[in-house]
C-alpha cells in the first residue's frame, strides 16, 4: 500500500466553503457527506492533480476552524501558472490579501491570502 496524505480544512460553514473553493480556485467537488443534521463531516475537492478535503467545525469532536482558535497555524501552498490571477480571484470571492503577490528574491512570484474561513494560502508561481 502506498502512503497518501489528504489535508482536511475545518471550516465554520462547509457548503459556503465548497462554493468559495470551486469559484475562487476552480476546484471540483467530488464527494460531499453530511449527517442527518446536515453537518458536512467530509467533502473532497480536486484542484488539477491535487485533492483536499474539508469538514464543518464540530466543537464536541474537537474539530475547530481557524477563526474559532484565533487563526491558522498552517500555511497551505498552491503553485499555479498565474499567481496574480489566482490571488485576485480569491480576493474577489472574499479572501483577504495578507502579503501581495510579487517577485521574491528566491526566484518565485509569491504572495499570501487568508480565505474567508481563516486558512492562510501561499500562492506561488515561477518568476514573471
Amino acid at each position: 500500500m502506498d502512503n497518501s496524505l489528504l489535508p482536511k480544512l475545518l471550516v465554520a460553514d462547509a457548503d459556503t466553503a465548497i462554493t468559495f473553493y470551486t469559484r475562487a480556485l476552480g476546484a471540483e467537488l467530488v464527494l460531499r457527506v453530511a449527517d442527518d443534521r446536515g453537518v458536512v463531516g467530509h467533502a473532497e475537492l480536486t484542484l488539477d492533480s491535487a485533492t483536499f478535503a474539508l469538514a464543518q467545525s464540530v466543537d464536541e469532536w474537537g474539530w475547530r476552524d481557524p477563526e474559532s482558535i484565533g487563526g491558522s497555524p498552517v500555511l497551505i501552498m498552491v503553485t499555479t501558472p498565474d499567481p496574480d490571477a489566482t490571488a485576485a480571484r480569491m480576493v474577489q470571492h472574499g479572501a483577504e490579501t495578507v502579503i501581495p503577490v510579487d517577485d521574491r528574491p528566491y526566484g518565485k512570484r509569491q504572495g499570501r491570502v487568508r480565505d474567508p474561513f481563516g486558512h492562510l494560502w501561499v500562492i506561488s508561481g515561477g518568476p514573471r
